[in-house]
């Protein structure tokens, strides 16, 4: 079998080179998307770690009823957080928060935009379509090392890696969503004179809504189970004493913290969670 290795294809050389390029002539880019990211990532901490953890609470309470009108959902989000403050892991689960949101807001300022982008140009997302399988299905740790290259370790490398892997769902949501309006709707708002634009946002859109929603839940779910992966190039968060458990063979904190991560993935779902009409 010598033969066969002896002419190897150079895939790993190839993309070596191309990061080395990539970190050589973007460096300037890359410096600017770091101080973009690090700003976001501030902005949310301060608003969750700054006020009393009670204030926080009460705010996420009120946003749980407000969206779902149920004040079993409410006291569920409440009941959550005080349990997170409980085990005394607020500051982790604050982090870990932070990472969410902002990779939430990456994710769906992309992935919206480049959904109906692509439901506008069929050849377009055939094109995109093996990329994004590409994003979805290459092992998460390899994203962490061009990551650690081009922004060194903490907080943004980690919302890089995040925002790899998650992007694809809200783009190929957010296309099913825009390709699946029914053509009778598209036609009734073109009857009345309605132009592009108004297609858009007065039948795909709101046709498309739920599609839409659904990314976001699942941009939610996928971001957090990144972060422990985080954790591996310095973001601070949950991840940080799940990775620590494993270090030492410590059950309880491996149990413990992996708890307040199901706690939180849950909270998040029950807030965000739209209803379809």
């Amino acid at each position: 079998m010598d033969w066969i290795t002896a002419y190897k294809i150079p895939v790993g050389d190839v993309a070596a080179d191309l990061f080395g390029w990539l970190q050589d002539k973007g460096e300037g880019v890359f410096d600017a998307i770091a101080v973009l990211l690090e700003w976001l990532i501030n902005v949310f901490l301060w608003c969750l770690q700054t006020p009393s953890p009670f204030i926080v609470i009460a705010v996420f309470a009120a946003l749980a009823y407000l969206l779902q009108r149920s004040w079993k959902t409410s006291l569920l989000v409440a009941l959550g957080f005080l349990f997170i403050l409980n085990q005394d892991y607020w500051e982790e689960a604050t982090e870990s928060l932070t990472l969410v949101i902002s990779a939430c807001v990456v994710c769906m300022a992309i992935g919206v935009p480049m959904g109906i982008f692509a439901s506008r140009r069929p050849g377009f997302y055939k094109f995109l379509s093996p990329v994004l399988d590409l994003m979805q299905t290459l092992p998460t740790f390899v994203y962490l090392i061009p990551a650690i290259v081009f922004f060194g370790i903490g907080m943004v490398p980690g919302l890089l890696a995040t925002v790899i892997f998650v992007v694809p769902a809200p783009i190929r949501l957010t296309h099913l969503g825009i390709s699946s309006t029914p053509p009778a709707l598209i036609e009734a708002v073109q009857a009345f004179g309605g132009t592009k634009k108004q297609i858009l946002w007065k039948a795909e859109l709101p046709y498309a809504l739920p599609q839409i929603m659904t990314g976001l839940n699942q941009t939610i779910m996928l971001s957090l189970s990144m972060v422990v992966i985080a954790a591996l190039v310095g973001a601070d968060g949950l991840g940080v004493p799940v990775v620590r458990a494993l270090n030492q063979v410590n059950t309880a904190l491996g149990f413990e913290s992996g708890f307040v991560i199901v706690v939180l993935a849950i909270m998040l779902d029950r807030v965000l969670r739209i209803k379809s009409k």
